[in-house]
C-alpha cells in the first residue's frame, strides 16, 4: 500500500492575516524590549550569547553562526509591527500575529530607502530575527516558566505566476504579540529614533524612554549598570568612553544627558527636555549611506565586538560577570546619585525587487 503523504503544516494556516495597507502609524515600542538586552548593539556578526539575570528574571539570547544575532537595527521590524498592530486596534480593526505587507511600506516607515540593496538588507534582517533564539522568564507568572521563541516564527515572499514579488508576510511569536496588544506594555517613541546611527545610542534612547519617560527629575544609572544592562561585548572602559562621547553630542531626541560622580562611580543622568523636535506622527527622513559617520559600508571604525574577546560566558557553566543592579536605588533610581557598538562597518539591514507603489491609505483587515 503506498504511503499517504501528510500535508505540509504551517502556522500561517491557522491564522487570519492582518493586512497592512499603509506604513503610516505612530512608532511604538514594547517595554520589555526597551529595558532588557535582547539585541546585539554592533553591526558586526555576533554569535556570543547574551546572558542576563536580575532577581528572578532571566534573558538568554542565542545566535547561529551562519547568520549571527539579530541587531538593534533589525529590531526596527518589530517596532514597525507593534506600531501597525496598535494603530489598527485604535481604529477598531482586528489584528493577528500573521502580518501581510509590502516591503516598501515597512522600509519607508522606519526611515530606510527602497533600492534593491535595501530589500536585500531587509530579508537578511528577517533571517536573523527568525534564527535568533530567546529564552526568558519575563511575563511568565508566579512559576517563572522559561519561554523560548524567535522574533519571527516564519516569513515568506508573495509572488505572482510571472515571478514578480507583490509583498511579504511573517508570523510574530505569541510572547511578543501579547506584549503589544496589552497597551500597558507599549510606549510611543519619537520618529527621530530611526535616525540614530550607533547601536549604543539607539539602545540608550529606549532605556531613557522606558525609565525617564516624562518625569521632570529624570533617571540615573551608573555606567557599570548600563554596561551590564546593554549586553555589549565592549570592555567596560570602552563602553564608558562611548557614553561620554554620546553625552558630548546630545543625540537623544527629547532627552538631555549629564554625567555626575558618586565616589569612584560615574553616573549618567537622563532628563526629559520637553517636546521633541519632531511630532510623534511626523515624517522620518531616510537614513543616507554617505556623508554620515558610522553608517557607511566602509571607512568606519571597528566595533567593540571586533576589538576585544567576548566577555559573557555560556549560562550553566559560570555566573554572569558582575552583578545586575535592577533593584539598586543608587544605580537605578529617579533621585539622588543614583561597543564601541556605536560605530558600524556595514549597513543596518539586509534587503531585490523594485519598490512597491503606494496603496490606498488605511488598515485593512
Amino acid at each position: 500500500m503506498p504511503r499517504r503523504r501528510l500535508p505540509v503544516s504551517s502556522e500561517r494556516a491557522g491564522l487570519d492575516p492582518f493586512v497592512v495597507a499603509t506604513g503610516a502609524a505612530s512608532p511604538r515600542d514594547q517595554r520589555d524590549l526597551m529595558e532588557r538586552p535582547f539585541f546585539s548593539l554592533a553591526k558586526s556578526r555576533r554569535t556570543v550569547p547574551i546572558l542576563y539575570e536580575a532577581g528572578n528574571m532571566r534573558v538568554e539570547v542565542h545566535a547561529v553562526a551562519e547568520h549571527g544575532m539579530a541587531t538593534i537595527w533589525d529590531a526596527d521590524v518589530l517596532i514597525w509591527a507593534a506600531s501597525q498592530i496598535v494603530e489598527a486596534e485604535n481604529l477598531g480593526y482586528s489584528t493577528s500575529r500573521l502580518l501581510r505587507f509590502t516591503p516598501y511600506h515597512l522600509l519607508t516607515a522606519v526611515g530606510r530607502r527602497t533600492g534593491a540593496s535595501d530589500y536585500r538588507l531587509l530579508k537578511a534582517a528577517l533571517t536573523r530575527l527568525q534564527s535568533t533564539a530567546i529564552r526568558t522568564t519575563i511575563r511568565q507568572g508566579e512559576h517563572w516558566r522559561r519561554h523560548q521563541f524567535s522574533w519571527i516564527n516564519e516569513w515568506e515572499e508573495l509572488t505572482r505566476c510571472d515571478g514578480r514579488v507583490e509583498g511579504m508576510e511573517f508570523v510574530l511569536p505569541d510572547w511578543f504579540y501579547r506584549g503589544v496588544i496589552d497597551r500597558s506594555l507599549v510606549l510611543a517613541i519619537d520618529p527621530a529614533y530611526f535616525r540614530l546611527k550607533g547601536g549604543i545610542e539607539r539602545w540608550l534612547y529606549r532605556v531613557a524612554r522606558k525609565h525617564a519617560g516624562h518625569q521632570p527629575q529624570g533617571w540615573t544609572f551608573t555606567f557599570l549598570h548600563l554596561h551590564e544592562k546593554s549586553g555589549s561585548l565592549a570592555r567596560t572602559s570602552d563602553f564608558a568612553l562611548q557614553l561620554r562621547r554620546i553625552v558630548a553630542r546630545q543625540p537623544l531626541p527629547g532627552y538631555r544627558l549629564g554625567i555626575e560622580r558618586a565616589g569612584r562611580h560615574e553616573i549618567l543622568r537622563i532628563v526629559p527636555i520637553g517636546p521633541t523636535s519632531l511630532p510623534v506622527d511626523g515624517v522620518v527622513k531616510p537614513i543616507r549611506r554617505s556623508h554620515a559617520n558610522g553608517i557607511g559600508r566602509s571607512h568606519a571604525a571597528l566595533s567593540g565586538d571586533q576589538k576585544h574577546e567576548p566577555k559573557p560566558t555560556h549560562w550553566p557553566d559560570r555566573a554572569i560577570p558582575g552583578r545586575n543592579r535592577d533593584s539598586n536605588r543608587i544605580t537605578n533610581s529617579s533621585s539622588g546619585p543614583g561597543n564601541v557598538d556605536n560605530t558600524s562597518s556595514r549597513p543596518e539591514f539586509e534587503a531585490p525587487y523594485p519598490a512597491a507603489p503606494n496603496r490606498s491609505p488605511g488598515v485593512a483587515r
